[in-house]
């Protein structure tokens, strides 16, 4: 561990190839002095962090307020400014002159420790040497606490996401950095109000036209964004929704922090683990989207419409409940969507102790499958079948909802692969899964090209088969060893990732949802292949579809009626698989553990049976 800085800390936990559990949820922490029941929250606090706003006191037009109909009660509040450049460069020496004494404490001791050793001739003891590093990680643990206390922004995202990751870094970081939720202190409703006013209403509209309900207590409120539960008139729907509220003057003091980790990540490129200039790149790029809600809500209706049809182009259930936005009622800086009732991941295991569920019983077992079962699904479509999808899945925005579905939250980080690197992929995919071992040079050739053909570099000296590491290491869990002398664990010194030179900056958000999913498998115990169960994905991409086609122009030309027979038997196979889960969860809990038992051995059974005869 001694080699590994808090600046390493800091630059792994944000989203790379390497790590990808994400930050915990922010957004759903209950604020100060609100009842303990409103932890359960809507599954659309979405993304309150990295989706910020340019609001000044002028509306987006150049119209007043009040001129665009906007509340007249509303229409006086005085909007906050954005930072002055003297105010950014104030904010870019603190972080500086914190960050690098932090990161150079650990340089220092390493070579006091090398040349106390060289003198004496008596190296520390395993048990001194962790001590001594022990200490170390206590200081740089206090110091970088200290320092995102005081900046906040962007930079409270890395103190969550090294929290979240107790199975990588050092427990005096994990513990230090755990109070950091980016639940900050909330906006004055009166401006939330002014901001919806200046965004939705129009000429001789007031806030009580659109809204029948605006709870002032907001659901979360973070750096960037700020949520409240609320229900439209009749004239909108009559429904409860979620809005999600940028602060206003934000996106600049994020894009200025995003700016000065690259700039560290490219000082120092050449003693971190990995390219994290790359990984930061991106990720500005990300960010530099999620400030725009109306892209956000056209990315939760394209993702939508993938996971609600099946490989034949006709409807189907999706494995996971997606919001959707309120027509009319999204703007740049306000998004008007659905709500639902749930729980983060990151608190399940907490509200199942709250429902008298033990987290290791037979029901948290067999959900955990089905959450496995429906995260792989889901990526798997929209990264080969489109190459459009969700680019921060964390716990904190995959939700358990209250009749035992699972949601997913938050669509302002979305990404888009080009056609070329998810054919590629596709052919990874097809190539682990057709694979004769883990050691067959024909396949680890193979598999190797392929990565390389994506972009993946590996640093001088590597071993040929570690292209082929990589690609195992990242898509496929089921591995019980890997070639070219690789270690599985990603601290490991041996780890094919210490061996990445640089990640194709295309796939960099996919590396990490394959990894939040290979993070998931890893606590349940469960061995998973992603390249296994995403490979028939994977066919229908390289096929372009064709399946989807042939049922379209079928159905069209009214020939089609074995298909619709089929699909439509399918459909209620699947809606009736959906009902049965839900009326499970109500039933009393002895009988539901004990029918959930029944079922996790009957899944266990017929997974050894598929895995006899895969292997025969």
């Amino acid at each position: 561990m001694r080699n590994l800085s808090p600046l390493a800390l800091a630059m792994a936990a944000l989203p790379s190839a390497t790590l990808l559990l994400g930050r915990p949820s922010h957004a759903f922490s209950p604020p100060p002095n609100r009842p303990v029941q409103s932890a359960r929250r809507s599954m659309f606090v979405a993304r309150s962090e990295a989706t910020t706003t340019t609001t000044t006191a002028a509306a987006p037009d150049g119209a007043a307020p009040a001129e665009r109909g906007g509340d007249p009660a509303v229409a006086t509040v005085e909007f906050p400014p954005p930072l002055t450049r003297a105010q950014r460069l104030r904010r870019a020496a603190r972080f500086w002159s914190s960050a690098v004494p932090i990161a150079l404490s650990y340089y220092s001791k390493d070579a006091e420790l090398r040349v106390k050793e060289a003198f004496t001739g008596v190296p520390l003891t395993p048990a001194e040497e962790e001590a001594v590093w022990n200490e170390r990680h206590e200081v740089g643990a206090r110091r970088l606490a200290d320092t995102i206390t005081s900046l906040k922004g962007f930079y409270v995202k890395t103190a969550q996401i090294i929290a979240s990751r107790r199975d990588l870094f050092p427990p005096e970081y994990t513990e230090a950095l755990s109070n950091f939720t980016d639940n900050v202190d909330p906006l004055p409703v009166e401006l939330i109000k002014a901001v919806v006013a200046k965004e939705l209403l129009v000429r001789g509209e007031t806030f009580e036209d659109i809204f029948a309900e605006f709870d002032e207590e907001p659901l979360g409120a973070a750096s960037v964004a700020q949520v409240h539960r609320a229900v439209l008139t009749e004239k909108y729907g009559s429904k409860e929704v979620a809005v999600k509220v940028q602060r206003p003057s934000i996106e600049s003091k994020l894009m200025g922090d995003i700016a000065n980790l690259k700039q560290l990540a490219k000082t120092f490129i050449d003693t971190l683990p990995l390219d994290y200039y790359t990984v930061f790149c991106e990720l500005e790029k990300q960010l530099a989207d999620e400030f725009n809600f109306l892209a956000e809500a056209v990315a939760m209706d394209r993702i939508y419409e993938t996971v609600t049809k099946d490989e034949n182009g006709l409807p189907c259930e999706s494995p996971i409940v997606l919001p959707r936005p309120v027509p009319g009622l999204v703007s740049r800086r306000v998004l008007v969507m659905d709500y639902l009732e749930g729980v983060p991941l990151s608190r399940a295991a907490e509200e199942m102790l709250r429902r008298g569920i033990n987290p290791d019983s037979p029901e948290a077992q067999l959900f955990g499958r089905k959450l496995l079962r429906s995260l792989t699904d889901v990526f798997g479509r929209c990264i080969l079948e489109t190459g459009f999808f969700h680019a921060d899945p964390h716990p904190g925005n995959i939700f358990v909802l209250d009749d035992g579905r699972i949601g997913l939250i938050d669509f302002g980080q979305v990404k888009q692969i080009g056609g070329r690197a998810r054919e590629t992929l596709s052919k990874v995919m097809i190539a682990l899964d057709e694979r004769e071992s883990d050691t067959n040079p024909p396949d680890l050739e193979r598999i190797g090209n392929l990565a390389l053909e994506l972009g993946v570099e590996l640093a001088d000296g590597a071993p040929p088969e570690g292209p082929a590491a990589v690609a195992m290491w990242l898509f496929d869990g089921s591995v019980e060893t890997l070639p070219g002398g690789y270690d599985k664990g990603e601290l490991s010194p041996n780890s094919p990732v210490k061996a990445l030179k640089s990640f194709p900056q295309d796939l960099v958000l996919v590396g990490r949802s394959s990894i939040l999913i290979k993070g998931l498998s890893d606590r349940l115990q469960i061995p998973w292949s992603l390249s296994k169960e995403w490979t028939p994905a994977a066919r229908r991409a390289l096929e372009g579809n064709a399946g989807r086609s042939t049922a379209a122009a079928a159905a069209n030309s009214g020939k089609g009626n074995k298909i619709r027979i089929r699909d439509v038997l399918k459909l209620l196979k699947t809606w009736g698989r959906g009902k049965a889960s839900r009326g499970i969860s109500r039933l009393p809990s002895p009988v539901r553990t004990k029918v959930a038992a029944v079922a996790l051995r009957l899944q266990k059974r017929r997974e050894a049976k598929e895995a006899k005869k895969q292997s025969s």
